[in-house]
């Protein structure tokens, strides 16, 4: 199975990174779709981290994984 995430890395006030990640992004996003979304975020002071606002927008990108499941008998 092929999953792919849109991971947006953020910096609060106090210098922080961490990140947010959205399962299963559209096919067609595009990068203004990004920066246009993290900076909404960033301006709309959606989310606090640990209580901080969101200080700067670092980077984002598009991970592809996929997963093999088997099925074991142990």
């Amino acid at each position: 199975m092929e999953e792919n995430k849109l991971v947006m890395v953020f910096k609060n006030t106090l210098g922080n990174s961490f990140s947010i990640t959205v399962e299963d992004p559209r096919d067609d996003l595009e990068e203004q779709d990004i920066v246009d979304a993290m900076n909404l975020i960033k301006t709309k002071n959606i989310f606090q981290p640990k209580g901080y606002d969101i200080a700067e927008c670092v980077s984002a990108k598009v991970v592809n994984s996929t997963t093999t499941d088997y099925d074991l008998l142990v």
